[in-house]
């Protein structure tokens, strides 16, 4: 047989050393030991990591690239933030929110980020974030899935037209129905629109993705309405719950009943954690609250937690990168998951566990799924979310569509070697840990 793509001798994430992967027709078409045939191109891993693409469930592409317009966030607080895109969202043209995204998409490729859940604004009557955003969905499709979430950020009651304009968003083809709670004017709205977001997406068929309870205040407890709702309306598995940082300031009593009832709803959580942790706790003296959902608690629940970004230089975040590893990074520190198992599932809350939520057909590394994964200059998943590496082949659909030479310095210090490679650093037995 003869194959259009060959890697060989990569370390895989569950552990798997010394494999090859073939490729035929854009899918992957074995991965075992010793392949051996004819050949369009070979790529040797040498020994590095070979992952299935990474994705970043929560994230707001309609507002992305703008830091700056009409005025830089000064502060960095959320509440600022919020009030820099109620100034930039009248100035919004289609145009731009096409142009910013498209080099967004540019920098996610590079990143091995092949896959995007966007929020997209639908408090605007105009719809141009909703218009901008469903054509690069189309633009984008040969290298990179786009899913977008019709977003009511204003309020789903509180702002006048969102009610209005969200059905409008999805009858234009917006795939999810999102929401913010948290953000109505009293809790009792905010129920209320948790029950009335889901009844339009089970009369619909489509999935849920809310801002829930992204806030320090403990009694924020829409997600337990989300729980609710889910059950009732027979939704398992098709509903995320986003941010979810008041749980970082819930008791524990009332935690040990809500994480259950998560759990059961299978509601997917998504923490952002580059956001969440700088946006939350900005009341607090010390100690202060970085507004982080309970992971390690959740994971052992058997709950599908996967991470977002959720920004990238924009009114609510400065920094940002498109690099997803970042993101694992962060959580590993913020939730004391430095454990190798920890640091493992973490690596899999910015991979396997979003294709779940994101619903992403063909997503792996076994025969028979599409032929995407990312080359990494590090040795296992571990060491990936340690040194955030170089992806130093990006392939799409068995097409290389990215390279990024490895991440080699030169030294000119007598007596010492003459180049460092950061992934040979790896611990002895990091490969088969």
């Amino acid at each position: 047989m003869t194959f259009d793509l060959l890697v060989k001798n990569a370390n895989l994430p569950d552990d798997r050393t010394g494999i090859d992967i073939a490729v035929s027709g854009g899918k992957i078409v074995a991965v075992e030991v010793g392949i051996t045939s004819e050949v369009g191109r070979i790529i040797d891993a040498g020994g590095r990591l070979v992952t299935a693409p990474f994705i970043d469930i929560h994230f707001h592409m309609d507002a992305t690239l703008s830091l700056g317009t009409p005025r830089l966030n000064r502060s960095g607080t959320l509440l600022e933030g919020i009030q820099l895109w109620g100034e930039l969202k009248p100035l919004l043209t289609r145009d731009a929110v096409i142009e910013r995204a498209l080099r967004y998409c540019d920098l996610a490729v590079a990143q091995g980020l092949l896959a995007v859940r966007s929020h997209v604004d639908v408090c605007d009557d105009r719809l141009v974030g909703v218009e901008a955003l469903l054509e690069v969905r189309d633009l984008v499709k040969d290298y990179l899935d786009l899913q977008l979430v019709a977003f009511p950020q204003d309020g789903f009651f509180r702002a006048p037209t969102a009610a209005k304009n969200l059905i409008r968003a999805l009858d234009m083809g917006v795939e999810v129905v999102g929401g913010i709670p948290h953000f109505e004017r009293t809790m009792e709205d905010g129920r209320l629109s948790v029950k009335a977001l889901c009844e339009i997406a089970a009369e619909r068929g489509l999935m849920v993705d809310l801002h829930c309870d992204e806030t320090d205040d403990p009694m924020s407890r829409h997600i337990e309405s989300l729980a609710y709702e889910t059950q009732r309306l027979g939704l398992q598995g098709r509903v995320a719950g986003s941010h979810l940082t008041s749980m970082h300031s819930m008791d524990n009593y009332y935690a040990s009943k809500l994480l259950p009832l998560i759990a059961e709803a299978q509601i997917h959580c998504v923490p952002n954690p580059l956001a969440n942790i700088v946006l939350q706790g900005r009341h607090d003296t010390y100690p202060k609250r970085r507004g982080m959902m309970r992971v390690p608690e959740l994971m052992a629940l058997g709950v599908n937690v996967a991470f977002g970004q959720d920004s990238c230089m924009d009114p609510w975040y400065s920094f940002g990168s498109a690099d997803m590893l970042e993101v694992a990074h962060m959580a590993v520190h913020t939730g004391h998951m430095t454990s190798r198992d920890a640091v493992k599932a973490n690596f899999k809350a910015i991979t396997e566990n979003p294709a779940k939520v994101f619903g992403l057909d063909g997503y792996g590394l076994a025969p028979g799924c599409n032929a995407d994964f990312v080359l990494l200059d590090a040795r296992d998943a571990i060491e990936a979310v340690r040194l955030k590496p170089n992806r130093l082949a990006v392939v799409r659909r068995g097409k290389v569509i990215s390279e990024t030479a490895p991440r080699t310095a030169t030294l000119s210090i007598e007596g010492r070697p003459a180049t460092v490679e950061p992934w040979r650093y790896a611990p002895v037995e990091a490969a088969a840990s």
